[in-house]
Protein backbone atom coordinates (compact mmCIF):
# COMPACT_ATOMS: atom_id res chain seq x y z
CA UNK A 1 0.00 0.00 0.00
CA UNK A 2 1.25 3.48 -0.95
CA UNK A 3 0.48 6.12 1.94
CA UNK A 4 1.85 9.32 3.07
CA UNK A 5 2.54 8.10 7.03
CA UNK A 6 5.02 11.10 8.05
CA UNK A 7 3.62 13.50 10.64
CA UNK A 8 0.78 11.23 11.04
CA UNK A 9 0.20 7.83 13.02
CA UNK A 10 -3.51 8.01 13.09
CA UNK A 11 -3.59 3.97 13.12
CA UNK A 12 -1.33 4.06 15.89
CA UNK A 13 -2.22 6.82 18.12
CA UNK A 14 -6.09 7.27 19.77
CA UNK A 15 -6.55 10.57 18.00
CA UNK A 16 -10.35 11.20 19.52
CA UNK A 17 -9.34 13.98 21.63
CA UNK A 18 -8.21 15.51 18.51
CA UNK A 19 -11.02 15.04 16.16
CA UNK A 20 -14.28 17.07 16.17
CA UNK A 21 -16.27 13.97 14.62
CA UNK A 22 -17.50 10.96 16.46
CA UNK A 23 -14.64 8.28 15.75
CA UNK A 24 -16.79 5.12 16.74
CA UNK A 25 -16.25 2.65 13.91
CA UNK A 26 -14.86 0.34 16.25
CA UNK A 27 -18.13 0.23 18.20
CA UNK A 28 -20.61 -0.71 15.45
CA UNK A 29 -22.51 -3.36 15.56
CA UNK A 30 -24.08 -6.21 18.46
CA UNK A 31 -20.91 -6.88 19.92
CA UNK A 32 -18.48 -3.77 21.89
CA UNK A 33 -14.69 -4.22 22.46
CA UNK A 34 -14.90 -4.20 26.44
CA UNK A 35 -11.52 -2.18 26.60
CA UNK A 36 -11.32 1.46 25.69
CA UNK A 37 -8.21 1.07 23.44
CA UNK A 38 -8.50 2.67 19.40
CA UNK A 39 -7.09 0.98 16.74
CA UNK A 40 -5.75 -2.21 18.32
CA UNK A 41 -3.51 -4.20 16.26
CA UNK A 42 -4.73 -7.82 15.88
CA UNK A 43 -2.01 -10.57 15.97
CA UNK A 44 -2.19 -13.90 14.42
CA UNK A 45 -1.11 -16.73 16.43
CA UNK A 46 2.11 -17.19 14.94
CA UNK A 47 3.05 -13.46 15.64
CA UNK A 48 1.99 -14.08 19.26
CA UNK A 49 4.48 -16.72 19.77
CA UNK A 50 6.86 -14.79 17.86
CA UNK A 51 7.19 -11.85 20.36
CA UNK A 52 6.83 -14.49 23.32
CA UNK A 53 9.70 -16.31 22.14
CA UNK A 54 11.55 -12.57 21.50
CA UNK A 55 10.96 -11.83 25.08
CA UNK A 56 8.48 -8.88 24.46
CA UNK A 57 5.22 -10.93 25.89
CA UNK A 58 4.39 -8.42 28.39
CA UNK A 59 3.87 -6.00 25.11
CA UNK A 60 0.72 -7.97 24.06
CA UNK A 61 -2.82 -7.19 25.30
CA UNK A 62 -6.34 -9.38 25.46
CA UNK A 63 -9.73 -7.55 23.78
CA UNK A 64 -12.30 -9.20 24.61
CA UNK A 65 -16.64 -7.99 23.42
CA UNK A 66 -19.41 -7.57 25.46
CA UNK A 67 -23.03 -8.74 23.44
CA UNK A 68 -26.28 -10.25 24.20
CA UNK A 69 -25.99 -12.66 20.98
CA UNK A 70 -23.72 -15.58 20.82
CA UNK A 71 -22.87 -15.44 24.98
CA UNK A 72 -21.74 -16.35 28.25
CA UNK A 73 -21.99 -14.46 31.06
CA UNK A 74 -18.28 -14.32 33.25
CA UNK A 75 -17.86 -12.48 36.06
CA UNK A 76 -21.56 -10.51 35.75
CA UNK A 77 -20.34 -9.30 32.24
CA UNK A 78 -22.09 -10.71 29.13
CA UNK A 79 -18.83 -11.55 26.57
CA UNK A 80 -19.18 -12.75 23.22
CA UNK A 81 -18.28 -16.78 23.31
CA UNK A 82 -18.01 -19.79 20.93
CA UNK A 83 -19.53 -22.99 22.70
CA UNK A 84 -19.64 -20.91 25.99
CA UNK A 85 -16.20 -19.93 26.03
CA UNK A 86 -15.41 -16.15 26.03
CA UNK A 87 -13.55 -15.43 22.47
CA UNK A 88 -10.76 -12.75 22.48
CA UNK A 89 -7.93 -11.39 19.97
CA UNK A 90 -4.98 -10.42 21.07
CA UNK A 91 -2.96 -7.02 20.50
CA UNK A 92 -0.25 -4.29 21.26
CA UNK A 93 -0.42 -2.91 24.45
CA UNK A 94 -1.27 0.94 24.23
CA UNK A 95 0.07 3.72 26.62
CA UNK A 96 0.11 7.54 27.10
CA UNK A 97 3.13 9.18 24.94
CA UNK A 98 3.55 12.70 24.50
CA UNK A 99 2.76 12.93 20.79
CA UNK A 100 1.52 15.66 18.36
CA UNK A 101 -0.12 13.77 15.50
CA UNK A 102 -1.33 16.52 12.02
CA UNK A 103 0.76 19.29 13.70
CA UNK A 104 -0.63 19.51 16.34
CA UNK A 105 1.17 20.50 19.76
CA UNK A 106 2.54 17.92 21.72
CA UNK A 107 -0.05 16.05 24.12
CA UNK A 108 -0.87 12.79 25.85
CA UNK A 109 -2.70 10.12 24.04
CA UNK A 110 -3.10 7.02 24.20
CA UNK A 111 -0.27 5.35 21.46
CA UNK A 112 1.08 1.82 20.22
CA UNK A 113 3.67 0.69 22.54
CA UNK A 114 6.35 0.50 19.79
CA UNK A 115 5.29 4.14 18.07
CA UNK A 116 8.72 6.40 18.93
CA UNK A 117 7.00 9.37 19.95
CA UNK A 118 9.36 11.94 18.59
CA UNK A 119 9.41 10.93 14.89
CA UNK A 120 6.12 9.12 15.06
CA UNK A 121 7.37 6.14 13.43
CA UNK A 122 7.25 2.68 14.59
CA UNK A 123 10.32 1.19 16.12
CA UNK A 124 10.10 -2.37 14.93
CA UNK A 125 8.76 -1.57 11.18
CA UNK A 126 11.67 -3.07 9.92
CA UNK A 127 11.73 -6.29 12.45
CA UNK A 128 10.45 -9.89 11.78
CA UNK A 129 7.83 -9.17 14.80
CA UNK A 130 6.28 -6.38 12.92
CA UNK A 131 2.67 -7.54 12.71
CA UNK A 132 0.96 -8.42 9.27
CA UNK A 133 -2.18 -5.90 10.03
CA UNK A 134 0.59 -3.35 10.23
CA UNK A 135 2.18 -4.38 7.00
CA UNK A 136 -0.75 -4.44 4.82
CA UNK A 137 -2.78 -1.51 6.08
CA UNK A 138 -4.98 -0.26 5.06
CA UNK A 139 -5.68 -3.31 2.36
CA UNK A 140 -8.44 -4.64 4.12
CA UNK A 141 -10.15 -1.55 4.74
CA UNK A 142 -10.76 -1.62 0.85
CA UNK A 143 -11.11 -5.09 0.26
CA UNK A 144 -14.52 -4.46 2.66
CA UNK A 145 -15.08 -1.25 1.17
CA UNK A 146 -14.64 0.40 4.88
CA UNK A 147 -13.42 3.70 5.49
CA UNK A 148 -9.53 3.72 6.15
CA UNK A 149 -8.02 5.83 9.04
CA UNK A 150 -6.34 7.57 6.55
CA UNK A 151 -9.54 8.46 5.65
CA UNK A 152 -10.83 9.90 8.50
CA UNK A 153 -7.76 12.11 8.92
CA UNK A 154 -7.65 13.68 5.92
CA UNK A 155 -11.12 14.35 6.64
CA UNK A 156 -10.11 16.01 10.21
CA UNK A 157 -7.45 17.61 9.79
CA UNK A 158 -6.92 17.91 5.73
CA UNK A 159 -4.11 16.71 3.75
CA UNK A 160 -3.40 13.69 1.53
CA UNK A 161 -2.60 10.07 3.40
CA UNK A 162 -4.61 7.80 1.34
CA UNK A 163 -1.95 7.62 -1.67
CA UNK A 164 -3.48 4.22 -3.33
CA UNK A 165 -7.21 3.11 -3.25
CA UNK A 166 -6.98 -0.16 -4.71
CA UNK A 167 -6.85 -3.27 -2.43
CA UNK A 168 -3.33 -5.00 -3.05
CA UNK A 169 -3.90 -8.59 -4.67
CA UNK A 170 -2.76 -10.31 -1.24
CA UNK A 171 -5.32 -7.79 1.25
CA UNK A 172 -7.55 -10.42 3.09
CA UNK A 173 -10.35 -9.83 5.51
CA UNK A 174 -9.24 -9.84 8.93
CA UNK A 175 -11.35 -11.94 10.39
CA UNK A 176 -12.24 -14.13 7.32
CA UNK A 177 -12.78 -17.78 6.91
CA UNK A 178 -10.34 -19.37 9.34
CA UNK A 179 -10.22 -17.08 12.07
CA UNK A 180 -10.53 -18.99 14.94
CA UNK A 181 -7.49 -20.52 16.77
CA UNK A 182 -5.70 -18.44 14.43
CA UNK A 183 -6.89 -14.80 15.40
CA UNK A 184 -10.18 -14.90 17.10
CA UNK A 185 -9.33 -17.28 20.30
CA UNK A 186 -11.68 -18.83 22.65
CA UNK A 187 -10.47 -19.18 26.91
CA UNK A 188 -11.46 -22.74 27.80
CA UNK A 189 -12.30 -22.30 31.39
CA UNK A 190 -14.71 -19.17 32.45
CA UNK A 191 -14.31 -19.61 35.98
CA UNK A 192 -10.87 -18.73 35.48
CA UNK A 193 -11.02 -15.08 34.35
CA UNK A 194 -14.01 -13.69 36.62
CA UNK A 195 -11.30 -11.01 38.02
CA UNK A 196 -9.71 -11.06 34.95
CA UNK A 197 -12.89 -9.60 32.90
CA UNK A 198 -13.37 -7.39 35.25
CA UNK A 199 -9.94 -5.57 35.21
CA UNK A 200 -10.14 -5.46 32.13
CA UNK A 201 -13.33 -4.03 31.72
CA UNK A 202 -12.25 -0.98 34.31
CA UNK A 203 -8.70 -0.77 32.63
CA UNK A 204 -6.49 -2.11 35.44
CA UNK A 205 -5.53 -6.03 33.83
CA UNK A 206 -2.46 -7.02 35.88
CA UNK A 207 0.52 -8.26 33.99
CA UNK A 208 -0.86 -11.69 35.48
CA UNK A 209 -4.11 -10.88 33.54
CA UNK A 210 -2.43 -10.39 30.10
CA UNK A 211 -0.69 -13.37 30.07
CA UNK A 212 -3.44 -15.93 30.70
CA UNK A 213 -5.15 -15.27 27.58
CA UNK A 214 -1.77 -14.26 25.90
CA UNK A 215 -0.84 -17.81 26.78
CA UNK A 216 -4.17 -19.46 25.46
CA UNK A 217 -3.69 -17.68 22.25
CA UNK A 218 -0.33 -19.31 21.99
CA UNK A 219 -1.70 -22.62 22.68
CA UNK A 220 -4.30 -22.79 19.96
CA UNK A 221 -5.15 -25.28 17.79
CA UNK A 222 -6.20 -23.14 14.28
CA UNK A 223 -9.69 -24.50 13.47
CA UNK A 224 -10.94 -25.21 16.78
CA UNK A 225 -11.59 -23.80 20.14
CA UNK A 226 -8.96 -26.36 21.81
CA UNK A 227 -5.47 -25.71 23.40
CA UNK A 228 -2.24 -27.32 23.66
CA UNK A 229 -1.93 -27.18 27.66
CA UNK A 230 1.45 -27.72 28.31
CA UNK A 231 2.29 -25.23 25.96
CA UNK A 232 -0.33 -22.84 27.52
CA UNK A 233 1.68 -23.91 30.89
CA UNK A 234 5.09 -23.01 29.65
CA UNK A 235 4.29 -19.94 27.67
CA UNK A 236 1.95 -18.23 30.62
CA UNK A 237 5.26 -19.12 32.94
CA UNK A 238 7.37 -17.21 30.59
CA UNK A 239 5.19 -13.80 30.06
CA UNK A 240 4.64 -13.48 33.52
CA UNK A 241 8.68 -13.84 34.29
CA UNK A 242 9.28 -11.27 30.71
CA UNK A 243 10.51 -7.84 31.50
CA UNK A 244 11.52 -6.14 28.03
CA UNK A 245 12.36 -2.55 27.30
CA UNK A 246 8.74 -2.49 26.40
CA UNK A 247 7.11 -3.69 30.13
CA UNK A 248 9.31 -1.27 31.74
CA UNK A 249 8.77 1.70 29.47
CA UNK A 250 5.41 1.51 29.79
CA UNK A 251 5.02 2.06 33.86
CA UNK A 252 7.51 5.08 33.29
CA UNK A 253 5.03 6.07 30.96
CA UNK A 254 2.10 5.95 33.01
CA UNK A 255 4.06 7.75 35.71
CA UNK A 256 5.36 10.51 33.29
CA UNK A 257 1.72 11.00 31.81
CA UNK A 258 0.30 12.02 35.90
CA UNK A 259 2.85 14.69 36.31
CA UNK A 260 5.22 16.19 33.15
CA UNK A 261 4.46 18.16 30.39
CA UNK A 262 3.74 16.15 26.99
CA UNK A 263 7.64 16.62 25.70
CA UNK A 264 8.29 13.88 22.78
CA UNK A 265 11.76 14.28 23.60
CA UNK A 266 11.10 11.99 26.87
CA UNK A 267 11.33 8.72 24.98
CA UNK A 268 15.14 9.06 24.76
CA UNK A 269 15.42 8.92 28.87
CA UNK A 270 12.49 6.07 28.72
CA UNK A 271 12.70 4.00 26.11
CA UNK A 272 15.66 4.55 24.23
CA UNK A 273 18.50 3.67 27.55
CA UNK A 274 16.23 0.47 27.96
CA UNK A 275 17.00 -1.04 24.50
CA UNK A 276 14.47 0.52 22.20
CA UNK A 277 15.48 -0.11 18.65
CA UNK A 278 15.65 3.31 17.16
CA UNK A 279 13.06 4.23 13.81
CA UNK A 280 14.70 3.83 10.40
CA UNK A 281 14.00 7.82 9.93
CA UNK A 282 11.57 9.12 7.01
CA UNK A 283 14.41 9.60 4.33
CA UNK A 284 13.52 6.95 1.79
CA UNK A 285 11.16 5.30 3.55
CA UNK A 286 8.49 3.95 1.58
CA UNK A 287 4.72 1.98 2.88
Amino acid sequence: MEVDCEGCAGCCIDWRPLADGALDHERRGPYEPLDDAYSLVSLRREEIRRFVEGGQGDALTPRLWTGDGDSVTVGGVELAAIDRRPTFLIGLRHVPKPVGPFGAEPTWLSTCVFLDPDSLQCRIHDAESYPETCQTYPGSNLLLGAETECERVEREHGGHRLLDTEAPPDAEPMLGPGAVGTRVFAHPEPDRIEAAVARIRDGEATARDRAEFVAVAAAASPGTVEIEESYYERTRERIQTTDSWVGGAIDDWQRRARTETADPALAESIEAPRGAPQPAGWEGTTE
